[in-house]
């Protein structure tokens, strides 16, 4: 199952243009809510400026970057947790996604509508957090009914822990404070992770801002009152969703030219496909060889005889050792024989930690 990103926010912020222009895919997109009815999905490749040098000096015939999918969801308003405007099917989808995307509308444009009559960043972050929040403690409630059912069958010492963490997660909800913004021990989230709870998925901000607010960093006004630390957002994006729409039409030279002209050295659109891969804290390892050159999406932390299991479940149980090779010692030796000739391929073990950017090949019994 691929990773998913949910793409939400008001009607009328741009979210729709931007998955448009994140896909390259065309959806429906007017100056109306709920122009989106039902989610659209769409598979984008993660920028790496990796690919195409390793690619180069191994001499690939192909290269696979890893990918994302995102996933475009109806406009929430206010009242969604109560069922009003698409309310549950809205709720629903987004459940099923790994992180969410929460678009934010910072431009002013008279000849688009704002559901609330005004542009105020911080008021409608507040208002999708609270929906959320009472959506999540709804789902609470209802686990806890059950779990205390359970409980007066017979104790368990899981049971006992399921039923503490929900009491928990019950009262910081209660609050509408996202669970995201909570430690939790690793039983705790243990119990609360089957719930799909929305408040507890990594959440990042993209602000849809005009080119002018992103030339001259105006948008950082209008989004001051956010507190990012207190609704547990690591990254906050800006994006001219309809400069990146225009961007489609664009030659690569004609889209740095253009990008170069605002201030920019790197497409909006790359930097927050770059933050919704790194909010699931994920990484990639690299293979490459005369067939292709390919990055492998991993989770940090994970061993070398799982991130081999990624490529093939076989090559997991058949595990001997990987060679590694770091990014800039391979490129600086030109390759993998020239690592080799300068002792710069290290053999590991089962239980070396895969880094970022490491150049691997398996060793599998056969």
């Amino acid at each position: 199952m691929p990773l998913q990103i949910g793409i939400v926010g008001l009607p009328n912020v741009g979210k729709s243009t931007l998955f448009s222009a994140i896909t390259k895919k065309a959806v429906d997109c007017a100056n109306f809510p709920f122009c989106t009815i039902d989610p659209n999905v769409g598979v984008v490749e993660v920028p790496d400026a990796r690919l195409a040098p390793l690619a180069q000096a191994s001499k690939s015939g192909r290269i696979v970057p890893a990918t994302i999918e995102f996933v475009d969801i109806a406009g929430l308003v206010r009242g969604a947790s109560e069922g009003q405007g698409l309310g549950n099917a809205f709720l629903a989808n987004i459940r099923e996604t790994d992180a969410i995307v929460q678009v934010v509308r910072a431009f002013e444009d008279e000849n688009v509508i704002h559901v609330d009559g005004s542009i105020n960043p911080a008021r409608d972050v507040e208002t999708i957090g609270i929906e959320l929040a009472l959506a999540d403690l709804s789902v609470v409630e209802k686990r806890l009914d059950s779990a205390t059912k359970q409980l007066k069958a017979g104790k368990t010492k899981e049971l006992e822990t399921t039923l503490a963490a929900l009491e928990r997660a019950k009262k910081i909800l209660a609050d509408a404070t996202p669970l995201r913004t909570i430690e939790w021990t690793e039983d705790e989230y243990a119990a609360l992770k089957g719930l799909s709870l929305l408040t507890l998925k990594p959440t990042i901000l993209a602000i849809n801002v005009s080119e002018t607010q992103l030339q001259d960093g105006s948008w950082k006004d209008k989004v001051a009152d956010i507190d990012v630390k207190k609704i547990g957002v690591k990254d906050m994006v800006p994006i001219c969703v309809k400069m990146e729409a225009e961007f489609l039409d664009m030659t690569d030279q004609e889209k740095a030219e253009y990008l170069e002209t605002v201030g920019q050295t790197a497409s909006g659109l790359d930097r927050l496909i770059v933050a919704a891969f790194h909010s699931l804290d994920l990484i990639t390892f690299l293979t490459s060889g005369e067939m292709e050159t390919k990055a492998w999406t991993i989770k940090r932390g994970t061993l070398a005889p799982q991130a081999a299991g990624v490529i093939h479940t076989d090559f997991e149980k058949g595990f001997i050792r990987a060679e590694i090779v770091n990014y800039d010692d391979f490129m600086a030796c030109g390759g993998w024989n020239g690592a080799k000739e300068k002792g710069k391929v290290g053999v590991e073990g089962k239980e070396y930690v895969m880094q970022d950017g490491d150049i691997v090949f398996f060793r599998i019994a056969s």
